[in-house]
């Protein structure tokens, strides 16, 4: 017998485009399995009854809250600047800007500080941030204070408790804004 005619052919290799193209998904009308739902995990913290959701790739800590100079003309729910390993930062009382009332006691006064160095920013918090589970958004949003309002991107419900994507920036900006108009008008 001849053992060159029995043996299988040589395997060929497949070239790097056509074998990553080699496999695809079939049409989505032929896909059997429902769609997976996906959690993604976020840090929020709590003012008043209110849950926000501390942005992604934002940094962030928790300090115990170091002395606060108070700036003259200046709105009540802004607190005044602390010095945060030499750069200023703004301190601010959500909870007084929406009149929120006192609510809950805090075990310890703790500021939230969002981003670093100039563009860092500090607010009073209820408690400690804590992780939120979050998948669909609501179909719509809840009621919320006018100035938070045009900030809030999406609100997410997890147990009894409704998470809201906003931006602390634009937010933060335009209460920037709001004290230079205040500072302006007192001059």
């Amino acid at each position: 017998m001849n053992e060159k005619a029995t043996s299988p052919p040589p395997r060929r290799w497949l070239k790097p485009s056509a074998a990553l193209n080699r496999f695809k998904p079939p049409p989505l009308s032929m896909q059997t399995t429902a769609p997976v739902e996906r959690k993604t995990t976020r840090y929020g913290f709590r003012v008043g009854g209110i849950c926000l959701l501390i942005r992604e790739n934002t940094t962030s800590e928790v300090i115990e809250q170091p002395p606060i100079f108070r700036l003259p003309n200046t709105p009540v729910w802004l607190l005044g600047l602390v010095n945060l390993r030499g750069n200023l930062v703004p301190v601010y009382d959500i909870k007084q800007l929406f009149d929120l009332g006192t609510g809950e006691v805090r075990d310890k006064n703790r500021l939230l500080v969002l981003d670093q160095g100039d563009k860092a920013v500090s607010m009073t918090i209820d408690s400690l941030p804590q992780p939120a589970s979050i998948s669909q958004p609501l179909s719509r949003l809840p009621p919320l204070p006018a100035e938070l309002l045009p900030h809030v991107t999406k609100a997410y419900a997890q147990d009894e408790l409704i998470w809201l994507e906003f931006d602390h920036h634009a937010f933060f900006q335009s209460l920037s804004e709001r004290i230079t108009m205040t500072v302006e008008r007192h001059m």
